[in-house]
Formats: C-alpha cells, sequence, structure tokens
C-alpha cells in the first residue's frame, strides 16, 4: 500500500483503510508493463498519481483520492482492445492526451463531447488501452 505510514481509518475490521474497503468500488489495479519505470513515469505525469517503491521493478501507486492502489507487472500482456475499459476523470483533458502523448503514450480517439461529457481513449507505453473524461466543456 502506498504511503506504508498512513493511519488506518478502520471501518472494516481488517485493518484497511476505509477509504478502500468500499462495498463494490474498485480500489486495486495490476498494470501490464514492458518497463515499469516508464509506466510509472507515464502514469505519474497523465493522472498525477502518487509512486512508491518498493524494490527494484517493484513500484506502487494510489490515486490523488486514495480510493485506488496498484502496482505495474511485467510478463503480462498489455490490454490493447476494449473489453473491460477504464476511465480516469481528467481536469483539461486536452492537457491530459497532451502528457499522453509527450510521455510515450499514444491517442487512440481524440477527445470528443458525449453529451455533457468529454472523452478520449488513449494507450499508455506498453499498448494499454484507457479512457478519459471529463465533464463540461474543454
Amino acid at each position: 500500500m502506498a504511503g506504508n505510514e498512513r493511519e488506518k481509518t478502520g471501518g472494516t475490521g481488517t485493518g484497511v483503510d476505509s477509504r478502500l474497503a468500499r462495498p463494490g468500488g474498485l480500489s486495486y489495479l495490476e498494470i501490464p508493463a514492458v518497463d515499469t519505470e516508464h509506466a510509472a513515469a507515464f502514469y505519474g505525469q497523465v493522472l498525477g498519481w502518487r509512486l512508491e517503491r518498493r524494490a527494484a521493478n517493484d513500484l506502487r501507486f494510489e490515486d490523488a483520492t486514495g480510493h485506488l492502489l496498484g502496482r505495474w507487472v511485467t510478463g503480462r500482456a498489455p490490454s490493447r482492445e476494449p473489453g473491460l475499459l477504464a476511465y480516469f476523470y481528467v481536469e483539461r483533458i486536452d492537457d491530459a492526451v497532451g502528457r499522453v502523448v509527450a510521455h510515450g503514450g499514444e491517442v487512440v480517439q481524440a477527445p470528443c463531447a458525449e453529451g455533457n461529457l468529454w472523452v478520449a481513449t488513449v494507450r499508455d507505453p506498453a499498448g494499454n488501452l484507457l479512457g478519459l473524461w471529463q465533464e463540461g466543456p474543454r
């Protein structure tokens, strides 16, 4: 878990941080990577995730809310095709798409309107497909 010194906020009786123990809530991801260093830098720059190194090739992340933790794993095929497709909220989607390209990713679908949202799909440096979204005008 990122931030080993984080206080447990309880509520589950298991010692698990209550920000993570939310019934039905996504709380942990393992993201396929070819190069864990490059992947960590990409997600840190594009999504603002906090990074923690546990050991060589063991990089962990925590999103800005503390509701999502995870790590990058090698030896697993990237998720290149849309099956289960995760969308991450960003502020200023055009800026986020620019950061994707600047940090080794690629744009699959440029930002476009869907109702009152703007959405885009991109690939990280390993080729994993992910979505970005924001509410309101660009």
